[in-house]
């Protein structure tokens, strides 16, 4: 199968670097699952902007001070400096967001934020974005969309990438040829033993990368979410309590309810702050007090947390839930460029799976999706930059070589899918626990 740009994840970076692709590329998606099982669609608490010229220095300096100003600058720049433009796409692509009564767009305010610049769509923002894109994505007759189809390894010759292996979902395995591959193919979460992740997130992209020895940045910074649903059963996927609701005023006890925290630390902070309560409480979980946010409040911006919590047997209105730390977000990755190119040849790596260095040590709440939004944009413009500049010329070369590899690539390798995982597996946690960050929390992982 050949394809002129084959992009690994349907989540919010695949969808809209394929969006902002020109319309005469034949581009192929595929995804490990379905179309909508991806971390995009469970973001709950907003999307930052920057909502004025004035808030800037403040926006800039809350994302260096959450990410213990380990951030790469220029990165922050470009992110925060194209968050305008990339929202103004959004609501072309008809994503809805919260208003005021003169239709001007309504800001919340979460845990290490200085000032109110998120905007959101009830608890459900994520979904909001990655559903609208992917709406104008299944309009495109130059994008063919394959599900439950895996990236199970890249063709490469040389230190450049020509496409990639699948495995269709009737398990048999082929090859895709690309000029261009993007690796959108989200977090880690899949290897831990409490995430808020979908369980199929197992971090390929840190795995297909070592193995072909592509540059990694910091793969053991990863964030823990401080709230989570607790449950008693930890194959479960975490149930994630918005950072938002502790930005509208929720509380967090101890075993004998009283506060032992302030709320709004950044998240390792505050995570570290939790664990050392439950450790000296002996208990498995701490409270969140949701009774301190008006009810209107709670039932405007919150209805799905509320909705979950009524199903395992609490009524937030009336009594407070029991909450623990889980694996959230990835802040390493695949080492990628201010264009996300990464150290292999047409290599793209975005969304979590890539580490262009935004985030620093820990993630400022709410600058994931936009972080990835605007390195999948800028992903796109340089695939299109570049191929007007100097793509012809070589074009010839490059198509008998993949033809080459595609044709000569040994199966046998990839065919038994447990064992590969496996392997993978071990790839992906050897690069997380060869780190020396204690906020990774290596005794989650499944090793």
């Amino acid at each position: 199968m050949k394809t002129d740009i084959l992009i690994a994840g349907s989540g919010c970076s695949g969808l809209y670097c394929a969006l902002k692709l020109p319309r005469d590329k034949k581009i192929t998606i595929i995804t490990k699952s379905d179309l909508i099982s991806n971390d995009s669609y469970l973001a709950q608490g907003g999307m930052c902007m920057l909502k004025e010229q004035s808030d800037y220095e403040s926006f800039f300096e809350d994302t260096m001070k959450a990410g213990h100003y380990e951030n790469d600058e220029k990165s922050v720049e470009i992110m925060i400096k194209t968050s305008p433009e990339v929202v103004n796409d959004l609501v072309s692509y008809g994503a809805r967001f919260q208003r005021n009564e003169d239709g001007s767009l309504a800001y919340t305010k979460e845990g290490a934020h200085s000032t109110n610049r998120i905007i959101y769509h009830e608890d459900v923002t994520g979904k909001e974005i990655t559903s609208s894109l992917l709406r104008q994505v299944q309009e495109l007759s130059n994008v063919e969309l394959l599900e439950y189809t895996t990236l199970v390894d890249i063709l490469e010759k040389d230190n450049h990438c020509y496409g990639a292996v699948i495995r269709r979902p009737d398990g048999s395995l082929d090859t895709i040829t690309a000029t261009y591959t993007v690796m959108a193919s989200g977090g880690v979460g899949g290897l831990y033993k409490h995430s808020t992740n979908f369980r199929h997130l197992t971090g390929d992209a840190l795995a297909i990368a070592s193995k072909h020895d592509i540059e990694l940045r910091n793969p053991d910074y990863v964030q823990i979410h401080p709230t989570t649903f607790y449950t008693r059963h930890p194959e479960d996927r975490s149930f994630l309590i918005s950072e938002s609701v502790r930005g509208e005023g929720a509380k967090l006890y101890d075993k004998n309810m009283n506060r032992f925290v302030n709320e709004l630390l950044p998240r390792d902070l505050l995570s570290e702050k939790i664990h050392e309560q439950m450790a000296k409480d002996g208990t498995d979980f701490v409270w969140e007090d949701l009774r301190t946010i008006p009810a209107e409040t709670l039932r405007q911006h919150f209805p799905n947390i509320i909705e979950h919590c009524k199903e395992m047997g609490y009524d937030i209105f009336k009594e407070c839930i029991p909450v623990v730390p889980a694996q959230h977000y990835f802040m390493g990755g695949v080492k990628v460029n201010y264009e996300s190119r990464s150290s292999m040849e047409n290599l793209y790596v975005v969304g979590e799976a890539a580490c262009n260095g935004v985030h620093g040590k820990n993630r400022l709440a709410s600058n994931s999706l936009l972080e990835s939004l605007v390195f999948a944009r800028r992903a796109a413009q340089d695939m299109t930059e570049h191929d007007l500049a100097s793509l012809a010329s070589v074009q010839a070369n490059t198509d008998e070589i993949a033809g080459f590899l595609a044709s000569h690539t040994d199966f046998s390798q990839y065919e038994d899918a447990q064992a590969l995982a496996e392997t993978y597996h071990h790839l992906a946690t050897q690069a997380i626990t060869l780190g020396q960050n204690p906020e990774g929390r290596k005794e989650f992982l499944y090793v």
